[in-house]
């Protein structure tokens, strides 16, 4: 008996190469989850890549080992699409019509903007003024009605629901479809350091297809409490990066012992960071097993990508028929 699905979801995520826990534990695990009640949309966005990347000499490497990670933990290309941006051509017809409904003024108050410009002020070019428009082509091309976002994102989704009003008033049409948000709390991943977000360009990350030896190799370098400088001192769990970690991939009764051995000195942090590895490792074995079968056959994953990016753009064919009608296009 086939489950009826609540709706279609949209989520995009950049060709950032292998994934780190910090994706896994604030999107991955989520987009497999989603599957269970939701046709999912999943597409790989190399055309948003280009706002930032300079170098792209990498970025076909980094799309396929993004698909690796995807397909192991879990995205099941039966029924879901999973597939790359700039395989479906229409996208970047309906950010161009889409543009001409998008007063600039919209687009350079947005936070996340004026945050890029900052971080980078020698490279702000035209994409990167123009992603939150290439992003709403990105979700309502695909008659997408639900987007899984964190509170930071929220501004550019309701930019995105703008935008939709806005042409479907002008062109007096009901063409594209207003999507909602579905909010989902992203957790704040920190990287090894204790002090940064996880991140590859920090190098504080820790793989998922790393091998065991290489993942308790990161462990033993997480910072954990700085106030814990000897072994006989009594420590602080809620102060600690490694215990935070252990809540997540450790049983509850060892993370209950953790807590009380810790307070009391009677386990030194190199003894928990040990045990957490040894744990994280565990958790991890199905998907690196998974992802080194995968592996194996490159030709099969670029398969699934063909097979996302026909199925995709022949939902994105059918929406800009109706889009070119409603604009008038000849």
């Amino acid at each position: 008996m086939t489950t009826q699905k609540k709706g279609r979801v949209f989520s995009g995520a950049r060709p950032t190469g292998r994934q780190h826990l910090g994706n896994y534990l604030g999107a991955i695990q989520n987009y497999v989850a989603l599957q269970d009640d939701y046709e999912c949309v999943y597409c790989i966005v190399d055309l948003h890549a280009l706002t930032t990347v300079e170098d792209t000499l990498n970025l076909r490497q980094n799309t396929y080992e993004m698909a690796l990670d995807f397909l192991a933990a879990g995205i099941r290309q039966a029924e879901t699409i999973m597939f790359v941006q700039s395989h479906v051509p229409q996208v970047t017809e309906l950010h161009t019509i889409l543009s001409m409904v998008t007063p600039l003024g919209k687009l350079t108050d947005l936070p996340t903007f004026k945050d890029k410009v900052r971080q980078n002020p020698q490279n702000v070019n035209y994409g990167l003024v123009g992603y939150p428009v290439l992003m709403t082509a990105d979700i309502v091309l695909y008659k997408s009605n639900i987007v899984p976002v964190g509170i930071d994102q929220a501004p550019h989704l309701e930019f995105a629901r703008e935008t939709v009003r806005s042409f479907n008033y002008r062109y007096n049409t009901n063409v594209l479809i207003e999507p909602q948000m579905k909010n989902t709390e992203i957790p704040k991943v920190l990287g090894i350091d204790g002090v940064e977000k996880m991140s590859k360009s920090l190098d504080n990350h820790i793989e998922l297809a790393a091998t065991a030896e290489e993942t308790q190799k990161r462990v033993m370098q997480m910072v954990t409490d700085p106030q814990r400088m000897r072994r006989s001192d009594p420590g602080r769990p809620e102060v600690c990066n490694v215990f935070s970690m252990h809540k997540i991939f450790s049983p509850a009764e060892e993370v209950a012992m953790i807590d009380t051995e810790c307070r009391r000195a009677g386990i030194g942090c190199v003894d928990c960071k040990k045990r957490f590895a040894a744990n994280l490792n565990a958790h991890l074995a199905p998907f690196r097993e998974r992802r080194n079968e995968l592996a194996k056959d490159m030709a099969a994953v670029q398969a699934v990508l063909d097979d996302g990016a026909a199925r995709a753009r022949a939902i994105a064919e059918q929406t800009m028929v109706k889009v070119r009608k409603a604009v008038g296009l000849p």
